[in-house]
Protein backbone atom coordinates (compact mmCIF):
# COMPACT_ATOMS: atom_id res chain seq x y z
CA UNK A 1 0.00 0.00 0.00
CA UNK A 2 1.49 3.37 -0.99
CA UNK A 3 1.62 6.01 1.70
CA UNK A 4 -0.71 8.98 1.42
CA UNK A 5 0.30 12.61 1.76
CA UNK A 6 -0.27 13.45 5.41
CA UNK A 7 1.98 12.33 8.26
CA UNK A 8 1.27 11.54 11.90
CA UNK A 9 4.20 11.94 14.28
CA UNK A 10 4.04 10.51 17.80
CA UNK A 11 6.34 12.58 20.00
CA UNK A 12 7.64 11.77 23.49
CA UNK A 13 7.92 14.77 25.81
CA UNK A 14 9.70 15.23 29.17
CA UNK A 15 8.30 13.53 32.28
CA UNK A 16 9.76 16.23 34.51
CA UNK A 17 13.12 17.53 33.34
CA UNK A 18 12.88 19.87 30.35
CA UNK A 19 16.46 19.01 29.43
CA UNK A 20 15.16 15.63 28.23
CA UNK A 21 13.32 17.14 25.26
CA UNK A 22 15.35 16.03 22.25
CA UNK A 23 16.39 18.34 19.44
CA UNK A 24 14.37 16.17 17.05
CA UNK A 25 11.26 16.42 19.23
CA UNK A 26 11.58 20.20 19.31
CA UNK A 27 12.00 20.39 15.54
CA UNK A 28 8.97 18.14 15.07
CA UNK A 29 6.82 20.34 17.31
CA UNK A 30 7.99 23.45 15.43
CA UNK A 31 7.05 21.99 12.05
CA UNK A 32 3.62 20.61 13.00
CA UNK A 33 0.54 21.90 11.23
CA UNK A 34 -1.43 20.95 14.35
CA UNK A 35 -0.57 19.33 17.67
CA UNK A 36 -3.06 16.90 19.19
CA UNK A 37 -2.52 17.17 22.95
CA UNK A 38 -3.94 15.31 25.92
CA UNK A 39 -4.31 18.63 27.76
CA UNK A 40 -3.84 21.73 25.60
CA UNK A 41 -3.05 23.88 28.65
CA UNK A 42 -0.20 21.60 29.66
CA UNK A 43 1.20 21.43 26.13
CA UNK A 44 0.84 25.19 25.67
CA UNK A 45 3.06 25.69 28.73
CA UNK A 46 5.63 23.31 27.21
CA UNK A 47 5.58 25.16 23.89
CA UNK A 48 5.93 28.53 25.60
CA UNK A 49 8.92 27.25 27.57
CA UNK A 50 10.75 26.27 24.36
CA UNK A 51 9.57 29.32 22.41
CA UNK A 52 7.31 27.50 19.93
CA UNK A 53 3.81 28.53 18.84
CA UNK A 54 1.65 26.01 16.96
CA UNK A 55 -2.11 25.32 16.72
CA UNK A 56 -3.39 22.92 19.38
CA UNK A 57 -6.34 20.57 19.49
CA UNK A 58 -7.36 18.46 22.48
CA UNK A 59 -7.32 14.68 22.22
CA UNK A 60 -7.96 12.80 25.44
CA UNK A 61 -9.67 9.67 26.72
CA UNK A 62 -13.14 11.24 26.62
CA UNK A 63 -13.09 12.80 23.15
CA UNK A 64 -10.68 10.73 21.03
CA UNK A 65 -13.40 9.02 19.01
CA UNK A 66 -14.91 12.41 18.13
CA UNK A 67 -11.54 14.00 17.27
CA UNK A 68 -10.15 11.25 15.05
CA UNK A 69 -12.27 12.00 11.93
CA UNK A 70 -11.17 15.66 11.99
CA UNK A 71 -7.51 14.67 12.36
CA UNK A 72 -7.78 12.08 9.59
CA UNK A 73 -9.25 14.79 7.36
CA UNK A 74 -6.24 16.98 8.13
CA UNK A 75 -3.93 14.10 7.20
CA UNK A 76 -5.92 13.61 3.99
CA UNK A 77 -5.30 17.29 3.22
CA UNK A 78 -1.55 16.67 3.52
CA UNK A 79 -0.97 18.15 6.97
CA UNK A 80 1.57 17.03 9.55
CA UNK A 81 -0.24 16.08 12.76
CA UNK A 82 1.82 15.69 15.94
CA UNK A 83 0.48 13.64 18.85
CA UNK A 84 1.70 14.31 22.42
CA UNK A 85 0.54 13.36 25.89
CA UNK A 86 0.98 15.39 29.07
CA UNK A 87 4.33 13.70 29.72
CA UNK A 88 6.34 10.80 28.36
CA UNK A 89 5.46 8.62 25.40
CA UNK A 90 1.88 8.74 24.05
CA UNK A 91 -0.30 5.58 24.16
CA UNK A 92 1.48 4.16 27.26
CA UNK A 93 -1.42 4.60 29.72
CA UNK A 94 -2.25 7.70 27.66
CA UNK A 95 -4.67 8.38 24.78
CA UNK A 96 -3.81 8.06 21.10
CA UNK A 97 -4.35 4.40 20.23
CA UNK A 98 -7.43 5.00 18.09
CA UNK A 99 -5.80 7.83 16.18
CA UNK A 100 -2.61 5.88 15.49
CA UNK A 101 -4.39 2.66 14.50
CA UNK A 102 -6.87 4.39 12.20
CA UNK A 103 -4.20 6.59 10.59
CA UNK A 104 -2.04 3.54 9.90
CA UNK A 105 -5.01 1.58 8.54
CA UNK A 106 -5.86 4.48 6.23
CA UNK A 107 -2.36 4.37 4.73
CA UNK A 108 -0.87 7.49 6.28
CA UNK A 109 2.75 7.51 7.41
CA UNK A 110 3.07 7.19 11.19
CA UNK A 111 6.43 8.11 12.71
CA UNK A 112 7.76 7.77 16.25
CA UNK A 113 9.91 10.49 17.76
CA UNK A 114 11.15 8.55 20.82
CA UNK A 115 12.17 9.96 24.14
CA UNK A 116 11.28 9.90 27.84
CA UNK A 117 9.12 7.23 29.43
CA UNK A 118 8.62 6.59 33.14
CA UNK A 119 8.50 2.86 32.36
CA UNK A 120 11.99 2.59 30.92
CA UNK A 121 13.39 5.20 33.31
CA UNK A 122 12.20 3.16 36.32
CA UNK A 123 13.48 -0.12 34.87
CA UNK A 124 16.87 1.45 34.22
CA UNK A 125 17.43 2.29 37.90
CA UNK A 126 15.50 -0.54 39.60
CA UNK A 127 18.29 -3.08 39.61
CA UNK A 128 15.79 -5.84 38.80
CA UNK A 129 15.89 -8.11 35.73
CA UNK A 130 15.01 -6.28 32.52
CA UNK A 131 15.57 -8.98 29.88
CA UNK A 132 11.83 -9.68 30.09
CA UNK A 133 9.22 -7.43 31.66
CA UNK A 134 5.55 -6.55 31.35
CA UNK A 135 3.78 -3.24 31.89
CA UNK A 136 0.42 -3.44 33.69
CA UNK A 137 -0.45 0.27 33.85
CA UNK A 138 -2.69 1.34 36.74
CA UNK A 139 -4.24 -1.30 38.98
CA UNK A 140 -7.92 -1.12 39.92
CA UNK A 141 -8.77 1.53 42.50
CA UNK A 142 -11.11 -0.76 44.47
CA UNK A 143 -9.39 -3.16 46.84
CA UNK A 144 -11.32 -6.28 45.84
CA UNK A 145 -10.70 -5.77 42.13
CA UNK A 146 -7.06 -4.87 42.79
CA UNK A 147 -6.48 -7.99 44.86
CA UNK A 148 -8.06 -10.12 42.12
CA UNK A 149 -5.75 -8.58 39.50
CA UNK A 150 -2.71 -9.19 41.69
CA UNK A 151 -3.74 -12.79 42.38
CA UNK A 152 -3.70 -13.41 38.64
CA UNK A 153 -0.21 -11.88 38.36
CA UNK A 154 1.32 -13.55 41.42
CA UNK A 155 3.09 -16.25 39.37
CA UNK A 156 4.17 -14.01 36.47
CA UNK A 157 7.93 -14.65 36.07
CA UNK A 158 8.70 -11.39 34.25
CA UNK A 159 9.51 -8.16 36.07
CA UNK A 160 6.30 -6.17 36.51
CA UNK A 161 5.89 -2.42 36.06
CA UNK A 162 2.89 -0.48 37.37
CA UNK A 163 1.80 3.13 37.63
CA UNK A 164 0.07 4.06 40.88
CA UNK A 165 -1.61 7.11 42.36
CA UNK A 166 0.26 8.46 45.40
CA UNK A 167 -2.76 8.24 47.69
CA UNK A 168 -3.09 4.50 46.93
CA UNK A 169 0.56 3.41 47.00
CA UNK A 170 0.55 2.27 50.65
CA UNK A 171 -2.55 0.12 50.13
CA UNK A 172 -1.22 -1.28 46.86
CA UNK A 173 2.09 -2.28 48.43
CA UNK A 174 0.26 -4.01 51.27
CA UNK A 175 -1.91 -5.88 48.75
CA UNK A 176 1.18 -6.85 46.74
CA UNK A 177 2.85 -8.22 49.86
CA UNK A 178 -0.25 -10.26 50.65
CA UNK A 179 -0.62 -11.69 47.14
CA UNK A 180 3.02 -11.97 46.00
CA UNK A 181 4.68 -12.70 49.33
CA UNK A 182 6.27 -10.29 51.80
CA UNK A 183 9.85 -10.98 50.65
CA UNK A 184 9.43 -10.20 46.95
CA UNK A 185 11.85 -7.42 45.94
CA UNK A 186 10.47 -4.17 44.53
CA UNK A 187 11.36 -0.56 43.77
CA UNK A 188 9.19 2.53 44.06
CA UNK A 189 10.40 5.33 41.76
CA UNK A 190 8.90 8.67 42.77
CA UNK A 191 9.02 11.91 40.78
CA UNK A 192 11.42 10.52 38.16
CA UNK A 193 13.70 13.17 36.55
CA UNK A 194 12.25 15.90 38.80
CA UNK A 195 13.90 17.86 41.60
CA UNK A 196 12.56 15.53 44.30
CA UNK A 197 13.24 12.23 42.51
CA UNK A 198 13.48 9.43 45.09
CA UNK A 199 14.10 5.72 44.62
CA UNK A 200 12.88 3.40 47.40
CA UNK A 201 14.19 -0.19 47.41
CA UNK A 202 13.36 -3.21 49.53
CA UNK A 203 10.95 -6.07 49.96
CA UNK A 204 7.26 -5.48 49.42
CA UNK A 205 6.73 -5.69 53.17
CA UNK A 206 9.50 -3.17 53.90
CA UNK A 207 8.18 -0.76 51.29
CA UNK A 208 4.61 -1.09 52.57
CA UNK A 209 5.76 -0.22 56.09
CA UNK A 210 7.80 2.73 54.86
CA UNK A 211 4.91 4.03 52.78
CA UNK A 212 2.76 4.17 55.91
CA UNK A 213 5.37 6.09 57.91
CA UNK A 214 7.01 8.40 55.36
CA UNK A 215 4.89 11.38 54.33
CA UNK A 216 6.97 12.07 51.21
CA UNK A 217 6.44 8.51 49.98
CA UNK A 218 2.81 9.28 49.16
CA UNK A 219 3.50 12.39 47.07
CA UNK A 220 4.10 12.92 43.36
CA UNK A 221 4.03 10.59 40.39
CA UNK A 222 4.93 6.97 41.12
CA UNK A 223 6.22 4.09 39.03
CA UNK A 224 6.41 0.71 40.77
CA UNK A 225 8.73 -2.10 39.64
CA UNK A 226 8.26 -5.58 41.15
CA UNK A 227 10.48 -8.62 40.78
CA UNK A 228 8.93 -11.52 38.87
CA UNK A 229 7.89 -14.73 40.56
CA UNK A 230 10.60 -17.35 41.21
CA UNK A 231 10.40 -20.69 39.38
CA UNK A 232 7.55 -22.81 40.67
CA UNK A 233 8.56 -25.41 43.25
CA UNK A 234 5.08 -26.25 44.51
CA UNK A 235 4.45 -29.79 45.74
CA UNK A 236 0.73 -29.15 46.16
CA UNK A 237 -1.59 -31.97 45.12
CA UNK A 238 -3.33 -30.17 42.24
CA UNK A 239 -6.17 -32.66 42.06
CA UNK A 240 -6.85 -32.26 45.77
CA UNK A 241 -6.75 -28.48 45.44
CA UNK A 242 -9.13 -28.52 42.48
CA UNK A 243 -11.54 -30.82 44.33
CA UNK A 244 -11.47 -28.61 47.43
CA UNK A 245 -12.12 -25.49 45.37
CA UNK A 246 -14.99 -27.12 43.46
CA UNK A 247 -16.69 -28.21 46.67
CA UNK A 248 -16.21 -24.89 48.46
CA UNK A 249 -17.54 -22.88 45.51
CA UNK A 250 -20.92 -24.52 46.05
CA UNK A 251 -21.15 -22.79 49.43
CA UNK A 252 -18.83 -19.77 49.29
CA UNK A 253 -17.90 -16.88 46.99
CA UNK A 254 -14.60 -17.34 45.06
CA UNK A 255 -12.39 -15.28 47.36
CA UNK A 256 -13.46 -17.08 50.51
CA UNK A 257 -13.41 -20.47 48.78
CA UNK A 258 -9.84 -19.85 47.67
CA UNK A 259 -8.73 -18.83 51.16
CA UNK A 260 -10.20 -21.95 52.78
CA UNK A 261 -8.90 -24.26 50.05
CA UNK A 262 -5.40 -22.82 50.44
CA UNK A 263 -5.45 -23.50 54.19
CA UNK A 264 -6.68 -27.07 53.68
CA UNK A 265 -4.20 -28.07 50.95
CA UNK A 266 -1.09 -25.98 51.64
CA UNK A 267 -1.43 -24.15 48.33
CA UNK A 268 -0.96 -20.41 48.04
CA UNK A 269 -4.07 -18.26 48.01
CA UNK A 270 -3.25 -17.10 44.48
CA UNK A 271 -3.08 -20.71 43.21
CA UNK A 272 -6.44 -21.46 44.77
CA UNK A 273 -7.95 -18.17 43.60
CA UNK A 274 -6.91 -18.86 39.99
CA UNK A 275 -8.87 -22.12 40.11
CA UNK A 276 -11.80 -20.50 41.93
CA UNK A 277 -12.24 -17.72 39.39
CA UNK A 278 -12.12 -20.18 36.49
CA UNK A 279 -14.87 -22.21 38.08
CA UNK A 280 -16.87 -19.44 39.73
CA UNK A 281 -19.63 -19.40 37.12
CA UNK A 282 -20.47 -23.10 37.11
CA UNK A 283 -22.49 -23.56 40.30
CA UNK A 284 -23.96 -20.67 42.30
CA UNK A 285 -23.29 -20.56 46.04
CA UNK A 286 -25.96 -22.19 48.19
CA UNK A 287 -28.42 -19.79 49.73
CA UNK A 288 -28.01 -19.16 53.43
Amino acid sequence: MSKRRGRLQVVATPIGNMGDLSARARQTLESADVIAAEDTRHTLALLQTIGVSRPLISLHAHNESQRVPELLARLEAGEVVVLVSDAGTPLLSDPGFELVSRAAAAGFEVQSVPGPSAITAALAVAGLPTSRFCFEGFLAAREGERRAELARLAHEPRTLVFFEAPHRIAETLADLAAEFGRERQAVVARELTKAHETIYRGTLDQLAQRARGDGDFQRGEITLVVQGAPPATSSVDVQLLRRAVDLLLKELPPGRAAAVAAQLTGATRSEAYALATRGAGRDPPAEE
